[in-house]
């Protein structure tokens, strides 16, 4: 019996100082008085979870805040500088990587091109960006806490990647290598997971309890939060939503699928069908017009800016297919927010319309009167700092298990 009821004292102190430091996080500065009011901890408990804070450098005192009678309230600061997370966005084509301090602040960004998709090849190019992000670290309490790596395929509980389409990978376990090299904790998770975590973090999703984010990169991903937690499924890997069918005879699709909704939708379908559109631009020698082909979205987006018509109708018709998928996450989440995010977050101008179109045509009223679309304003950087924020929260965990007996 005694032994119970110790176990269930180092509980309680545990979630009274997950308490203490989350209100810390989210509302510097505190006082001691300022927590016990909002926690409703008593002030005795406040002040010893408090002084085991500042002794593990997680929190300090900022000097003397204004009196509402009586003595000045010391304040109390979260020390978001006490360690520093890495966050890697791997794509078909590059890795996008970040530093952030344990707040998501950006403390140094690096992007690298790959000219391939082997994983010996992948894995030695995730080495040398991680090494040069760790030597960009400023001295501090914890140094690199960790690093979280979204990826774009169907990731398992245990982080290995059982299938990711457009890198050709199966069965691929990045955790195991990249941990005995920099002996940190590695989490690998699902990219479109991370992208929303991401945007419930730091994002467009701050308010939804219930949200869907969409990353159409060259693949469509789909990441699920429910009551402000990710949506995983039985085994790891829900939201796959790019491989449902909306074309029932439609193409073929890597998967083994046909008519799979980023065969008409993602960034490859994309520039796929504006392969055969060429526009003239005024960059060529001495300011004479010059072909350009419409290879990437950058120039699409250009074209559409400049009037293309024929660019315009294609962001019209993409559109279009993304509110017929939109309106089968509706009918079938009841979310409260759905982010579109990616590369494709900055075509706001030309997709918002069509897609809400669609969803105005197929949706029942109430449905459509009940569901934001929003389009990040993180953009390419959902994905990175949600990995990021994966690391900062294992090392959150991690710290706050450590109960003093």
């Amino acid at each position: 019996m005694m032994n119970l009821m110790t176990g269930d004292q180092l509980l309680i102190k545990k979630i009274n100082k997950s308490i203490v430091l989350q209100l810390l996080r989210d509302k510097s500065p505190l006082s001691r008085a300022d927590i016990s009011k909002l926690s409703g901890l008593n002030k005795a408990t406040v002040s010893s979870l408090v002084q085991e804070l500042i002794m593990e450098q997680l929190v300090y005192e900022i000097g003397e805040g204004q009196s509402s009678g009586g003595r000045k309230p010391v304040m109390l600061f979260y020390n978001h500088l006490a360690g520093f997370s890495i966050g890697i966005d791997l794509g078909v084509k590059d890795i996008l990587a970040v530093l952030t301090d344990l707040q998501g602040n950006i403390i140094y960004e690096h992007d690298i091109s790959l000219n391939q998709a082997d994983p010996e090849y992948v894995l030695e190019q995730l080495k040398v960006v991680i090494q040069l992000l760790i030597g960009k670290a400023p001295s501090s309490p914890y140094g690199v806490v960790g690093i979280g790596v979204g990826v774009p395929g169907i990731v398992d509980k245990e982080g290995t990647i059982l299938f990711a389409p457009n890198l050709g990978w199966k069965n691929i376990d990045l955790r195991t290598p990249l941990f005995e090299d920099f002996q940190v904790p590695i989490i690998v998770e699902n990219e479109a997971n991370s992208g929303a975590y991401g945007e419930k973090l730091y994002g467009a999703g701050k308010n939804s309890e219930h949200l869907i984010y969409i990353s159409f990169g060259s693949g469509v991903g789909t990441g699920v939060m429910i009551d402000n937690k990710l949506f995983r499924g039985a085994a790891g890997f829900s939201g796959e939503m790019g491989h449902f069918t909306i074309e029932a005879n439609g193409k073929k699709c890597s998967c083994g699928n046909r008519g799979c909704w980023e065969l008409y939708t993602s960034e490859i379908a994309l520039l796929e069908q504006a392969r055969h559109l060429q526009i003239v631009e005024n960059q060529g020698f001495e300011g004479q017009p010059s072909l350009t082909s419409l290879s990437d979205i950058t120039t699409l987006k250009r074209a559409a800016e400049q009037g293309n018509r024929e660019v315009i109708q294609l962001f019209n018709r993409v559109g279009e297919y993304i509110g017929i998928g939109f309106v089968n996450l509706i009918n079938m989440f009841n979310p409260e927010q759905l982010i579109l995010g990616n590369r494709y977050a900055t075509l706001e101008k030309w997709l918002e319309q069509p897609i809400k179109r669609i969803l105005e045509q197929r949706l029942q009223s109430y449905a459509y009167a009940n569901v934001q679309i929003s389009f990040s304003r993180l953009e390419q950087r959902s994905a990175v700092l949600g990995a990021a924020a994966f690391a900062t929260a294992h090392f959150s965990d991690q710290h706050k298990a450590t109960i003093q007996a």
